[in-house]
């Protein structure tokens, strides 16, 4: 694998979260729970993005792993 993660998709991932629950985004591209880590990156450069969620509700995750505010959308997939 390259040291450039998968593009899953080009538009995030919407995904409901409680409060104070942790949840582990993928950072690799390889999961097939996407945003979600399934263990996939192992012996990878990568690792997963530990996100703890601020209160309960609808959060969007990056689904082109570009974003600079990872694990958060941050617009990144409009330039790619």
């Amino acid at each position: 694998m390259s040291d450039a993660p998968i593009i899953t998709q080009k538009a995030p991932f919407a995904a409901e979260v409680e409060d104070g629950k942790s949840y582990f985004w993928c950072a690799c591209g390889q999961s097939k729970r996407q945003p979600f880590c399934d263990g996939s990156h192992k012996g990878t450069a990568f690792t997963p993005v530990k996100y703890t969620a601020d209160k309960t509700g609808k959060v969007f995750f990056c689904g082109c792993k570009h974003s600079a505010n990872q694990p958060l959308c941050d617009g990144s997939h409009s330039r790619l």
